[in-house]
């Protein structure tokens, strides 16, 4: 009922939503079913390594981003494929369920001190290969038909703080952050989908996080960046932010975001930041608009099990 009541433009799924392939399929049916629209988006977080909701006996288990990254090294014609290949067949497993939007690729630069609750999840160190291995993975997603997720804008990887337990402060100089840090979002801005960071960027907004900074979206995402997609929080009930649900969804969308994301499933909280949520329209409905029509039927046939073994054989220098 409040699906249908309230009419979200999307649904994001995490493990304890999930049990089975059929259960999964039945899941995404009933809630575009609730809302009335076949194109509603559902999303997942299905990265590899740590972040799988999808996990075996019933779906695959994929690497972090991180090898990728690594591989690019010494061998980066056989990374490239490997990240292409790799979020082809996440695609493919979630084509299959009815989930249609990944929150992947992950585009934080990796540092010697870089939170856990990053880690292995950032591609690289090096900006530029975080950006030729995003976009690698991003063209694999919408091969398969799914729209990738850039994240998170304008970069977590200087944190030392998981945003889920507290506000991490970035008192990097800005421009250390627009030569490292915002490179690889700068690289994939025409991408229709991207996640904001619950950081405060120091010497952009000292006083607001970026997810509900006016400076740090209008300024950097939306202009040092070039960012013009449809650009959605990091989950609201986070730690990193303060105040009640209502007031965190107010002060997100009223400083740009498009559309705010709240996870944790609790439906007080629910009721709470729907009650705190514009009806969609004008730009924040277009952007969302342009990026579902992003999303179209795989491109090309697809043996899975070919795909799977090649991809195996590309990752094996790292996984033997």
């Amino acid at each position: 009922m409040f699906f249908k009541s309230e009419d979200p433009w999307g649904l994001i799924l995490f493990r304890r939503n999930i049990d089975n392939p059929q259960q999964v399929r039945d899941l995404t049916r009933s809630f575009r079913d609730a809302v009335g629209r076949d194109d509603a988006p559902v999303l997942i977080d299905q990265e590899g390594g740590r972040v799988m909701r999808l996990r075996p006996p019933h779906w695959p288990s994929f690497p972090p981003q991180k090898l990728f990254g690594d591989l690019f090294l010494t061998e980066p014609k056989r990374a490239r494929e490997a990240a292409f290949l790799g979020a082809r067949l996440i695609a493919h497993e979630l084509r299959d369920l009815g989930i249609n939007v990944d929150c992947l690729p992950c585009l934080d630069v990796s540092f010697p001190e870089t939170v856990d609750a990053i880690g292995d999840r950032s591609l690289s160190a090096d900006p530029a290969i975080v950006g030729d291995l995003g976009r690698k993975v991003s063209e694999g997603l919408l091969a398969g038909g799914v729209l990738p997720v850039i994240k998170h804008l304008p970069g977590h990887g200087r944190s030392l703080i998981d945003s889920h337990l507290d506000l991490p402060r970035i008192p990097a100089a800005l421009d250390d952050l627009e030569m490292v840090d915002f490179s690889p979002f700068k690289v994939l801005a025409d991408l229709p989908l991207a996640m904001t960071a619950h950081l405060l960027y120091e010497t952009i907004d000292p006083n607001t996080p970026a997810t509900q900074s006016q400076k740090v979206i209008a300024e950097i995402i939306r202009g040092a960046i070039g960012f013009d997609g449809c650009l959605m929080s990091d989950d609201i009930s986070m730690k990193a932010l303060g105040g009640d649900m209502l007031d965190r969804a107010r002060k997100t969308f009223a400083a740009g975001c498009d559309i705010v994301l709240h996870c944790n499933g609790e439906i007080a909280e629910m009721k709470a930041v729907a009650a705190a949520s514009p009806t969609l329209g004008g730009r924040s409905l277009e952007r969302c608009e342009t990026a579902l029509r992003r999303i179209s039927a795989p491109i090309a046939e697809f043996d899975a099990g070919a795909a799977r073994a090649r991809f195996d054989d590309l990752i094996a220098p790292l996984v033997a």
